[in-house]
This record gives structure tokens, C-alpha cells and sequence, in this order.
């Protein structure tokens, strides 16, 4: 198995100014090109400090000027806030202006409340996406298009953009149950989840046996899984930073929810760092701590993508910079000849 790694990122919000908030990110995103990973992917959120790209296009346009290697991309477009010929236009801009290094992921926006303030209706957000999906694929590969939907009508729009990739960058799902797993395999579209590792071990199995028999002997695409990693000296330094930052993270990860009388249904608002390792969805550590629970987690899952959430809440560039170092030289390298052998 061909193990890489990548880092998903819901560039939420800390305390400092915006303009250095920016700056320090892209840093960090100069030291994952340096170190040899495979892929950024950014989230997209709205009016909540979870999310400071709600234009992910805004973003990527900059580390494309950043980077050199390193591929990058969205978890997700959400397509019910997105006029859908606007952006295939910036896909295909982003995949010519970074060399073709762009990987796409669409969805339908995982918070209700940000789809409602955008004026769309948040119960139809599913219905939204999968047509717009089914529009921006065919728009990829046409001269002309024409689409006669139930959220968008096109007459002979003429496609004066065509993306570098053919037929488009790179496809990802986001799955969160066996069922959505097999609609990616049937697709054949790369695959990602961030669900506790029995719910992980089940949607990969059912992802490769499906992979099997819509795809036949092709090699499976990347089958992603989400943790947070913070990598430190010690134990002690990296779960110190880890507490801080996840506590800010998660106050951000709430936010919509509390302010409109809710609470997310999901696993990863555990009420702590060490709450959210006993759920197998988290890490901090020495090197060699980091490197056996995930070298655990992936003889369990059976994925060949690690996407790790290094940057997340308060933690510090320095901080951030340091774990992303220690990762590369201590953490991969291992991890990466486990998985040959």
C-alpha cells in the first residue's frame, strides 16, 4: 500500500489580526510543500469563525503562489451558496494557474444555518448539490451547454474555459456511512472520513468492495482518513498545546449551532483533546506516540491517506510549525516503510 499524507483545514479563526492570520497560515502551508505532502484541503464556512475562506477559490489563488509541489483543494465547495457556472469558471482558472494541482471536493454544506442565511432552503440542500454536481461535470467536458434543472436552466452557454486535468482535477466524497462510501466507489471518486475508527473501519471495507466491482482490477483512488495531530518533543508539550487549541477550535465549531439554540450532532465536539483521542479521532504526542497511533489506525481502517489537521483553535505558527517539521523528518518517513513492508 502507498501510504500519503495530506491536511484538511477549516482555517478557523484565532485572535490575531485577519491580514496576519493569512500570512501566518500561508507559512505553514510553505512548510507542507517543503515537506512533501501530498495535499492541502481547505473547508468552506460562512459567517462563523469556523471558517475564515468562504471563498475557498479566494485562498487556494494564493497557495498556488506559495507552493511549488504541493496539490490543494476543497472539503467542499458547498454548491447550494455557489452559482454553479461561476465556479466551474474559478476551477478552471485555479487548475491552469497552479500547473494542474487542484483536487475538488463538492457538497452540500454540512451546517443548515449557513445555507438559510444565504437565502436557500437548508432542507433541499442535498437535492441542490446533486444536481449542481451533475451540471458541473457535464460543463467540464462540452463546448456548449445546456441544462434544464429544477434549481438552474442554461440555454447554449458557450464553455470558453476548460480545465487543465482531463477530464476535471481530481473528485473527493466525504463519507459518513457505508452507504455514502459505495456511492464514491461507484463513482470512482476519492474518499474521505473523520468517523471514529469502527464507523472508519466499516466505510473503507465497504468503499473497496465496491471499488471491486464497479471498477474491476483498477487500483483503488485515495481513501482518506481525518485526525487531529499536534507532534511535539514530548507527550507533555504536544497534549498541552493540544487541550489549549482544541477548547478555541471548538467554541468555533459551535458557535452557529449555540447562537441559533442547537447543538451539532457530531462526535467531534467531545468536551476535550482527550476526549476526542479515547474516540480514536485525535492525536498529540512525541513523534514516536503520534507514529504508533496512527500506524494502529491504519492497519484497523485499511486507508492510504492520512489527513491531518495540524492547524486548528490557538495553537501558535511556531508551534505549528515545529509539529509539521517533527511529522516530516519522524512521523512520515516511519509510517510510510510500515506501510511497504
Amino acid at each position: 500500500m502507498n501510504l500519503e499524507f495530506g491536511i484538511f483545514d477549516h482555517l478557523d479563526r484565532n485572535d490575531l489580526p485577519l491580514r496576519e492570520y493569512y500570512e501566518e497560515r500561508l507559512k505553514v502551508i510553505e512548510a507542507f510543500d517543503r515537506s512533501g505532502f501530498y495535499a492541502y484541503h481547505v473547508a468552506e464556512h460562512h459567517f462563523t469563525p469556523l471558517g475564515m475562506a468562504p471563498s475557498p477559490s479566494v485562498f487556494l489563488s494564493a497557495v498556488g503562489q506559495r507552493t511549488t509541489r504541493l496539490r490543494f483543494g476543497t472539503f467542499v465547495y458547498a454548491l447550494p451558496v455557489h452559482h454553479p457556472l461561476r465556479v466551474l469558471e474559478e476551477i478552471c482558472m485555479l487548475d491552469h494557474m497552479s500547473g494542474g494541482r487542484l483536487e475538488i471536493g463538492f457538497g452540500r454544506g454540512s451546517v443548515p444555518f449557513e445555507i438559510s442565511y444565504y437565502g436557500q432552503n437548508a432542507e433541499e440542500r442535498q437535492q441542490i448539490y446533486a444536481e449542481r454536481l451533475g451540471l458541473i461535470l457535464k460543463a467540464f467536458t462540452v463546448g456548449t451547454l445546456s441544462w434544464n434543472g429544477r434549481y438552474d436552466q442554461f440555454k447554449n452557454v458557450p464553455m470558453e474555459l476548460a480545465p487543465l486535468q482531463k477530464p476535471h482535477p481530481p473528485l473527493w466524497y466525504g463519507a459518513h456511512s457505508p452507504d455514502s462510501a459505495e456511492r464514491a466507489a461507484r463513482k470512482g471518486l476519492n474518499m474521505v472520513t473523520n468517523d471514529i475508527p469502527a464507523n472508519a473501519r466499516a466505510i473503507v471495507a465497504r468503499y473497496k468492495e465496491i471499488w471491486r466491482e464497479a471498477q474491476g482490477a483498477a487500483t483503488p483512488p485515495k481513501m482518506g482518513l481525518v485526525r487531529f495531530i499536534v507532534v511535539a518533543d514530548s507527550d507533555a508539550q504536544a497534549m498541552a498545546s493540544a487541550r489549549r487549541a482544541y477548547l478555541r477550535w471548538r467554541s468555533s465549531f459551535t458557535y452557529l449551532s449555540e447562537l441559533n439554540g442547537t447543538m451539532p450532532d457530531s462526535p467531534l465536539r467531545a468536551d476535550s483533546f482527550d476526549t476526542l483521542i479515547k474516540q480514536g479521532q485525535a492525536i498529540a504526542g512525541s513523534p514516536e506516540t503520534v507514529r504508533a497511533f496512527l500506524a494502529a489506525q491504519v492497519e484497523d481502517s485499511g486507508a492510504n491517506y492520512i489527513v491531518g489537521q495540524f492547524c486548528f483553535g490557538d495553537l501558535k505558527l511556531d508551534e505549528m510549525l515545529h509539529s509539521v517539521e517533527l511529522f516530516a523528518a519522524c512521523v512520515a518517513p516511519a509510517l510510510k516503510g510500515a506501510s511497504t513492508k
